[in-house]
């Protein structure tokens, strides 16, 4: 039997794959990367509302904090080397299905043509109205 790796020792499966962190953030509270790059894709962690800076969540209501949600996908997609447009994948989580207008109006307001591909799931989450997950394809770029 092999012995699980150390915290110091990576897993040899991290091989083809490297963890982004954000820069000036705290580490995240769970097991998990904010972001992570293998090969020409990025996969960025589900993003929630809250401001960086500030760590405060931002407004109660689904459209300010999808703004800001979708700031903080830029946010980790950018430590990583990617933009929005470069997007080609968004998992949605909303607290209430009938919000999904205003949700997609403020998704417009920032996601441009052509969009990705998108699933909008209802959900329950502790205190927050909406987190967002993408995947982008880089295409090469370093």
């Amino acid at each position: 039997m092999t012995p699980s790796p150390s915290p110091q020792q990576p897993a040899e499966r991290t091989a083809g794959w490297q963890s982004v962190m954000l820069p000036d953030a705290p580490a995240p509270q769970g097991a998990y990367s904010p972001a992570v790059r293998a090969g020409d894709l990025v996969f960025v962690s589900g993003q929630v509302p809250r401001d960086p800076v500030t760590g405060q969540l931002a407004g109660d209501d689904i459209a300010t904090q999808t703004r800001q949600t979708l700031r903080n996908v830029e946010r980790a997609l950018a430590a990583a080397g990617a933009t929005l447009g470069d997007v080609v994948s968004m998992t949605v989580y909303i607290t209430d299905t009938d919000d999904w207008g205003t949700f997609d109006a403020a998704y417009r307001e920032i996601m441009r043509p052509p969009f990705p591909t998108r699933a909008v799931v209802g959900v329950s989450l502790r205190g927050i109205l909406v987190e967002i997950s993408a995947v982008a394809y880089v295409g090469g770029r370093g």
